[in-house]
């Protein structure tokens, strides 16, 4: 299974701020919108990535404020990406090897979605679920062996 196949059943909004962006109102955002991450384009570039790890930082060490904080001085400045061609092994990999939760998909220099950690799971369980109803016809009609 293939990146494209997740973001093909995952459908084609995608949320993204500026760097100038105030960390408040991007935090509006994510809230308003029931989403973990938003990715950080600049003049049709991706240039970082934020996700609630980055806001809950900042909380932390603000005590509990987002202050006048912009995205760009929060956010994670090289994300980790995949392309829609990666395979899901791959992917799944990537993101316990690194902790990330959140990849940008990236076609060149083209931002094609965001998967998820959840994607991910989900896709895997719908993948084993198809696999496991196969197996099971497939049992089921397993030929008898003739009586010698």
């Amino acid at each position: 299974m293939k990146v494209s196949d997740i973001l093909r059943f995952k459908g084609a909004t995608l949320y993204t701020v500026s760097p100038e962006t105030s960390l408040s109102a991007a935090v509006h955002v994510m809230a308003e919108k029931d989403i973990g991450s938003l990715v950080v384009m600049e003049y049709a570039k991706l240039v970082g990535m934020l996700t609630f790890r980055e806001v809950i930082e900042t909380l932390a060490k603000s005590h509990g404020t987002l202050g006048s904080a912009h995205v760009g001085e929060v956010m994670e400045q090289a994300p980790l990406t995949c392309s829609s061609d990666t395979d899901l092994d791959d992917v799944r990999r990537m993101m316990l090897d690194k902790h990330v939760r959140y990849l940008p998909v990236m076609d060149g220099s083209t931002l094609m979605g965001v998967i998820s950690f959840y994607d991910v799971a989900k896709a895997v369980v719908e993948a084993q679920s198809f696999e496991n109803t196969m197996l099971k016809a497939y049992i089921r009609d397993w030929p008898a062996e003739e009586a010698k």
